[in-house]
């Protein structure tokens, strides 16, 4: 079993030291009062819908937005006149704090590779 330390202040001048609490006061331990504390309850969370992501492109260079609140397409259409990944930093909005998060250099290469895509496929006719 546990034992519950006390400081003991009774001496003369030498400071404080810590006794068991049964010793510190002869041998039967007093009733300690206790406080418990207790969370409030919380309102179940109902999910969010899930909302289609919202991008911000920033040119590095000028530190000019060129695109804000656009789609990922948008994004990808914004990253289209850059020359590198490292020419824009690219930011998601997050909903639940109403902040823009920077994306990581990975997920900015994964929009880059779209663009890269887009602009490599040929238009298919109809007919053909």
């Amino acid at each position: 079993m546990a034992k519950t330390w006390v400081l003991d202040t009774e001496t003369k001048g030498t400071g404080a030291h810590v006794v068991p609490l049964r010793r510190a006061v002869g041998g039967s331990a007093p009733k300690l009062d206790t406080v418990t504390l207790r969370r409030r309850e919380q309102p179940a969370r109902q999910p969010q819908p899930a909302s289609t992501p919202t991008f911000k492109v920033v040119d590095v260079m000028s530190a000019a937005v060129v695109a804000e609140g656009v789609d990922a397409r948008g994004a990808v259409d914004a990253l289209a006149g850059m020359r590198s990944v490292h020419y824009a930093r690219v930011y998601v909005r997050v909903e639940a704090s109403g902040r823009w998060r920077l994306l990581t250099l990975a997920e900015q290469r994964s929009l880059w590779n779209m663009r890269a895509a887009s602009n490599t496929a040929s238009p298919t006719r109809l007919g053909d």
